[in-house]
């Protein structure tokens, strides 16, 4: 399942499923595993950071949204 819709503010707990950059860009998919939104895909996207897609697969971490609706990712 694919949210297309924002995520209200908050923290999620989270599972990286899927990473892809180039030496500027990063694409990280990842599924919320707890709470209302269990389940639901977020993609966030990261400009002028990249890391290793490979290690990032299966990484846990917490996706905090803020009151504007940005999405960060703490691991």
């Amino acid at each position: 399942m694919e949210s297309h819709a924002p995520l209200p503010a908050g923290t999620y707990d989270v599972l990286v499923v899927d990473a892809e950059g180039d030496e500027t860009d990063m694409r990280i998919e990842a599924v919320i595993v707890a709470g209302d939104f269990k389940g639901e895909v977020v993609t966030i996207m990261s400009t002028g950071e990249t890391q290793d897609e490979i290690v990032l697969l299966g990484t846990p971490g917490q996706l905090v949204v803020d009151d504007a609706g940005a999405p960060h990712l703490l691991w």
